[in-house]
């Protein structure tokens, strides 16, 4: 987990991170150079934010277990989607990733379809479930939300979040 805010709010949107937010190439978003923030993005979570909802990233990066990339590339990257959150006048309030890969580590609890990073984070916020909703590209972001009580929305990948009705 990263920077992680103080800021009170009773309902949250997570949201997965490449091919939701960023674009995904089709395998690994490696570098800063990379990472793409797909088109009215940020207008769509500033709205969002406006009306009261906190935002968190819950992201799969087992790249870093197939040592594609390292943990510092990732914290750039969400330094950056930081940055043009906070341009825009607000701040996503967390950011969970899980660095493991199955075929390198083993199983482990926290990757997606695993709702562990999700359940932290429900934890961590006080949140209801209930009140929220995960937005991600792929079955198993909508499996990770339901296993933790949350309602999965599914987008096509690299399609953006313009067009997302969260109630």
């Amino acid at each position: 987990m990263q920077q992680t805010s103080s800021r009170h709010f009773e309902k949250a949107v997570f949201l997965d991170r490449d091919g939701v937010i960023n674009h995904d190439p089709g395998n690994y978003t490696t570098s800063l150079q990379e990472f793409d923030v797909l088109p009215g993005n940020i207008s769509v979570m500033k709205h969002w934010y406006d009306l009261g909802y906190g935002l968190i990233i819950i992201t799969n990066q087992g790249g870093i277990d197939k040592d594609l990339y390292n943990e510092s590339a990732v914290t750039a990257m969400h330094q950056y989607l930081q940055g043009l959150c906070n341009k825009a006048g607000f701040a996503i309030d967390a950011f969970y990733y899980c660095m493991h890969h199955p075929d390198f580590s083993g199983k482990c609890l926290c990757r997606k379809p695993g709702s562990l990073m999700v359940e932290k984070a429900l934890h961590r916020f006080s949140l209801n479930p209930k009140n929220c909703v995960m937005i991600g590209d792929r079955d198993r972001d909508v499996l990770a939300a339901e296993g933790a009580g949350v309602r999965g929305i599914l987008v096509e990948v690299n399609a953006g979040l313009t067009t997302v009705n969260i109630n």
